[in-house]
């Protein structure tokens, strides 16, 4: 078997697995685990040791992420004096292959002692964590889906799908929408993508370019030229948006008009009900009317349909958003 088979056969054994556990999972265990986290009053607490404790790990981060307060706590750091980060109002959630490993067994009479709900993420329903666990979730796989029948591959990858799934149903039982999750990423691409707004990057003020309708194209040449983004808002009598002309628009015009271009107004070339922002409209929603209808400019108008700024392709590409 050379290396691109073994690579597809792992990716497909480990979707398999998944597959399998989603199919053994208890329902009833499902809901009881479900309910314990949307009416936690405290923190969600994961904690594991070794590979499945960074499973557990990444779990509290999505949690955190999607609108649960969430925290990791080390197994072995636990049993050394970290317990002080769990209050009855918590919720832990357990996560170990075995259901046996000594440092997470050595917190159990802790949690149990202050009525701290656990949830155990495990692949043996006879372990210690299992007997011990309010509500326990099955995520035991055949030992021949992993390397060796020991190495932690299958496993962990379906405690993590577990994992996530609970975040999931949490967050759309929150109702989180794109702005809660945004709250919690101002960094990086994802920050940008989810926090600039349309009026972060608009070009207003003197830097907008804007004529009449009834202005003669020879005005409307200086207006595109000066302001430099290739293309103007157009304006009725009542001063709101009424067209668009962008470079497009005049080499099609000249390809009609010839010579005679200079005799018409920016009613008789402009491109009538152009697409439009709001300046208070995310960016990314911007860059995706773009890419909907083949544009690489949008005026942007205020709540009474009054252009207040124009807004560019290339000021996403600047701004990262792309």
């Amino acid at each position: 078997m050379n290396i691109v088979d073994i690579v597809i056969s792992e990716l497909k054994l480990e979707a398999s697995a998944i597959l399998k556990v989603a199919e053994q999972l208890n329902p009833t265990a499902i809901e009881h685990a479900f309910r314990l986290l949307s009416a936690c009053k405290g923190k969600v607490v994961l904690t594991g040791i070794g590979k499945t404790g960074i499973i557990a790990r990444k779990i509290s981060a999505t949690l955190a992420s999607t609108g649960t307060t969430s925290i990791f706590l080390h197994a072995a750091e636990g049993i050394h004096g970290d317990l002080g980060m769990i209050s009855a109002e918590d919720v832990v959630i357990a996560v170990s292959n075995s259901g046996n490993t000594q440092e997470l067994i050595s917190i159990i009479p802790f949690l149990k002692f202050n009525k701290v709900p656990i949830i155990a993420l495990t692949g043996s329903l006879i372990s210690q964590l299992a007997k011990s666990a309010d509500v326990v979730l099955d995520c035991s796989v055949p030992p021949e889906y992993e390397p060796l029948g020991i190495v932690p591959t299958s496993s962990t990858t379906v405690a993590l799908a577990v994992g996530d799934a609970l975040s999931i149903a949490l967050l759309r039982h929150k109702d989180f929408q794109l702005k809660d999750f945004a709250r919690f990423h101002p960094g990086g691409t994802i920050g940008r993508k989810l926090l600039l707004r349309v009026c972060d990057l608009m070009h207003s003020g003197d830097e907008l370019p804007i004529v009449a309708s009834d202005a003669p194209m020879s005005a409307v040449i200086v207006e595109m030229t000066s302001k430099k983004l290739g293309c103007t808002a157009v304006t009725n009598s009542k001063g709101t948006l009424c067209g668009m002309i962008t470079d497009g628009d005049l080499r099609r015009q000249l390809t009609f008009k010839g010579n005679t271009l200079l005799n018409f107004s920016a009613t008789d070339c402009m491109t009538k009900e152009p697409k439009h922002l709001h300046p208070e409209e995310l960016a990314v929603d911007a860059l995706n009317l773009m890419e909907t209808f083949n544009i690489t400019m949008l005026p942007v108008v205020n709540s009474a349909d009054l252009p207040v700024g124009m807004l560019h392709m290339h000021d996403l590409i600047k701004a990262g958003v792309i």
